[in-house]
């Protein structure tokens, strides 16, 4: 029986599609780049110079972590929206706007990036995924990046207008689950990108254009990590959305708990924000108080996870035991595992719970000084925003894409063994960085092999791990090609009555057994604003009274990244002796 999406919203289901593609467009490129990254860094094959490899690393993670992450979640909101309110958005047109910023912007920053590779160009944005000073980059790259997070506050926009005309008809009703969880996550978005916009907006902004003559490096940095670690969150939510509406769907059961879901959300909406500074626990001038207050409520943030591993899989045991599983484990093999949509997510879930653990030790102080600027953290972001994340949304894809077009999956076995393949691919390569971290293997580096010094891994030789991160990133380009050939068959089959169902799971526990409180969307916010006031307001007076708004003036110490590492190595060596 053919019940897609595209049938009730068509409208929608076109800039759906537009967002989806728009990703898959940077999941390719940035895909691709990677690639290129671990096989430079292994020394295994070298497509191109150390110097011009900044400016692949910068793309594959703006591409990836931004740009490939946030228009998914554009599209899932939107459909999230739609379906659980059962209405159109209010305005199209104003929907294709926000959508039109959001392109215009990443290519911006694209071609901007790019353009480093052109040296008679002079322009330049090799800073990274982090983009802080004393890193400067080209005005267009700043630009585009305001134009893609203003695109991403009126898609908030377009969500809230949306409820906003269910509730008037709706008013003594609770807000369904789905379009509950795309408001906090709305509302987080806004709180924690102020950091970055003030950083853009007042200081590199103005920087690059040349307007004030220096900034203050620790300030720009620590404004990037009020808003680099909650973004983490923002691409985990729409990930927590579809393991809470579809695995129990999927499963054949129904979601264990409607009232612990919206917990999730408003603990995210609180933590999520005031712990940006346990990525600077080696920085100077922030007082060691200030970085354990953050890593407290960084392990705080370990809750929300928590309850969603517990919701989630008691949901997926109710539907494998209606399924007729049995037993304490045994009601495993009654799971969907030849679903790739399930499979998939299940296996971006299983990973996670090992992110979690990586993660604690990036949170905690003093084990954090072992591994902090290492591949340890490579490996750990890859086991969240590389697989969690990007696995998750992939599977999704198998469901979505029929829905959107009106078109059967092309091949459910292709799709099965690629998210399979993607799961092998990374736990060799996340494996090996983490690996590599433990011995001291740094990050963000072009040539990490140094003349006159040898890394000594305790177990294995860092050849045999050099092998092991390649071998991982060729599975996950293999996987990744799998991925894009079902997508693009499955846009050019012909239309089917075959489409799967588009229905939510029912739950055991629904809203009317939470208290009312739990929808109160005002007090959580303000909840969330006063405690970044507190978390915030001390260190960062902090830096500006030790550093200066604008700095003391960092002109005679500006960074450039296309350099030779070993030339630099060299002239530190001669400079000891």
């Amino acid at each position: 029986m053919r019940n897609a999406y595209v049938d009730q919203f068509p409208e929608e289901a076109r800039v759906i599609k537009a967002a989806f593609w728009s990703s898959f467009i940077a999941l390719t490129i940035g895909g691709t780049l990677g690639l290129i990254q671990a096989l430079h860094r292994t020394d295994v094959f070298r497509f191109i110079e150390s110097p011009d490899y900044y400016t692949v690393l910068t793309a594959h993670g703006v591409l990836l972590a931004i740009t490939f992450t946030i228009f998914f979640l554009v599209g899932i909101f939107t459909w999230a929206v739609t379906t659980s309110l059962e209405r159109s958005i209010v305005d199209i047109r104003f929907t294709w706007g926000w959508y039109t910023m959001m392109v215009i912007g990443s290519v911006l920053v694209t071609i901007t990036i790019f353009s480093g590779f052109v040296d008679s160009i002079q322009i330049n944005a090799d800073v990274l995924f982090t983009f802080y000073a004393p890193l400067e980059a080209h005005p267009a790259f700043y630009i585009g990046l305001v134009l893609f997070v203003v695109g991403s506050w009126l898609a908030g926009v377009d969500w809230f207008r949306t409820w906003f005309a269910w509730r008037s008809e709706h008013s003594d009703e609770r807000i369904p689950l789905p379009t509950f969880m795309v408001l906090t996550t709305t509302l987080f978005w806004y709180i924690c990108t102020f950091g970055v916009a003030l950083s853009i907006l007042v200081f590199l902004l103005p920087w690059s254009l040349g307007i004030i003559d220096s900034v203050n490096p620790l300030l720009t940095r620590t404004l990037f990590w009020y808003f680099g670690h909650a973004v983490v969150y923002f691409w985990l939510m729409p990930t927590y959305v579809l393991w809470y509406v579809m695995l129990p769907k999927f499963s054949g059961g129904k979601l264990f708990s409607d009232p612990l879901a919206r917990v999730v959300f408003v603990l995210f909406l609180l933590l999520s924000t005031p712990l940006g500074i346990h990525h600077q626990y080696l920085d100077p001038g922030i007082a060691e108080g200030y970085k354990y207050i953050a890593m407290t409520n960084t392990m705080f943030l370990l809750l929300p996870s928590l309850l969603t591993a517990f919701t989630v899989v008691a949901s997926m045991e109710h539907g494998a035991r209606q399924r007729g599983g049995k037993g304490y484990l045994n009601w495993l093999t009654a799971l969907p595992w030849r679903n790739p949509v399930f499979t998939g997510m299940a296996l971006s879930g299983l990973m996670f719970a090992a992110a979690g653990f990586s993660g604690m030790i990036n949170a905690g102080m003093n084990i954090n000084y072992l591994v902090h600027n290492t591949w340890w953290v490579v490996g750990h972001f890859h086991l969240t925003v590389g697989t969690a994340v990007a696995l998750t949304f992939m599977s999704a894809s198998y469901w979505f894409l029929p829905q959107l077009t009106g078109k059967e999956l092309w091949n459910r076995s292709v799709a099965l063994t690629q998210v399979v393949l993607w799961f092998i691919g990374m736990t060799f390569m996340s494996n090996a960085m983490h690996r590599s971290g433990l011995f001291g293997m740094p990050r963000r580096t072009a040539e990490p092999q140094y003349q006159g010094f040898e890394f000594e891994p305790a177990v294995g030789t860092v050849g045999e791990i050099n092998a092991q991160v390649a071998l991982g990133a060729v599975l996950l380009t293999v996987s990744l090609i799998l991925f894009l050939l079902n997508m693009i068959m499955t846009s050019f089959n012909s239309t089917s009555d075959n489409i799967p169902d588009n229905t939510y799971a029912d739950t055991l526990s629904g809203p009317e057994d939470s208290p009312d409180i739990l929808d109160n969307l005002t007090l959580w916010v303000a909840i969330a604003v006063t405690l970044v006031i507190i978390a915030y307001t001390l260190p960062l007076a902090s830096i500006v009274d030790s550093g200066g708004l604008f700095g003391p003036g960092i002109d005679g110490y500006q960074l450039t990244i296309k350099i030779n590492p070993t030339l630099v190595l060299e002239s530190l060596q001669e400079g000891i002796r």
